[in-house]
This record gives structure tokens, sequence and C-alpha cells, in this order.
């Protein structure tokens, strides 16, 4: 509940929640939600690297960034995802990170430093070398 205050916030809108795979698995098709916070352990002994992959198949202009105590449990090709913010992380680190992420999306490439409170995978920068 922190994290959804938080983004609302900094005026966006949370559209769903979701503690596990099958929760993920329960939402509607017609979602279609702009941005993803995920998780890498998640409840019901579901693991978020499977979230983000239902998440790439069934909204694939989604983006998805992970938020996790340990980052090295993401594999290299990020499982879909597009960066991870590392827990612990503050207002301000994650405020930080999602104006870096919507420069990145909406205005790329980001012209603000990337943050040390945000990660991008390889293939997200990958998209502003271009």
């Amino acid at each position: 509940m922190d994290i959804e205050a938080m983004i609302e916030d900094v005026g966006h809108h949370v559209v769903a929640e979701a503690a596990s795979l099958f929760d993920v698995q329960a939402l509607s098709d017609t979602l279609a939600p702009h941005l993803a916070f995920v998780d890498v352990q998640l409840a019901r002994q579901t693991s978020g690297l499977d979230v983000a992959r239902l998440i790439t198949r069934r909204w694939p202009e989604t983006f998805i960034i992970f938020v996790t105590a340990n980052p090295k449990k993401i594999p290299d090709d990020f499982a879909g995802g597009h960066g991870v913010i590392p827990k612990p992380f503050s207002r301000s680190g994650l405020q930080s990170a999602l104006r870096y992420i919507e420069e990145g999306v909406c205005d790329p490439p980001p012209t603000s430093p990337q943050p040390s409170s945000f990660l991008a995978s390889t293939a997200f920068a990958a998209r502003w070398a271009t």
C-alpha cells in the first residue's frame, strides 16, 4: 500500500494489485496496464519472474519494473522486464526512478541522470542508444 500511495502521489493511477501469479492470471485481458511493479518473491509460492513473462504475453506494451531486495535473482534477460528498483528504497528514490522511466518511455532517451534507485535492463537501455 505504501508503493501504491507513492505512485498516486506522483500523479499515476493504480489499476490493479496482485499478490501472486494466480491473482495476475485472474485479471481481465482488457486491463492493459502501462507499468507493472513486480516483486520477485510473491504469495502462494509464486515467482515474479513468471508474472513478468505472463504480463509480457498478455499485455506486451506494459513496462515491467521489478521491486526486490535481491536483484541478483533477476536473470540477465530480466525475464522481459525493463529494470529494477532495489529494496529498500525511499519515497524520493521511487520518484526519481519513476521520472527516469517516464523519460525513457515517453520521450527517450531520458534527460535525467540514471538514479541509483533504478537499474535499467540492457534491452531497455539499448532503446536509447539507437
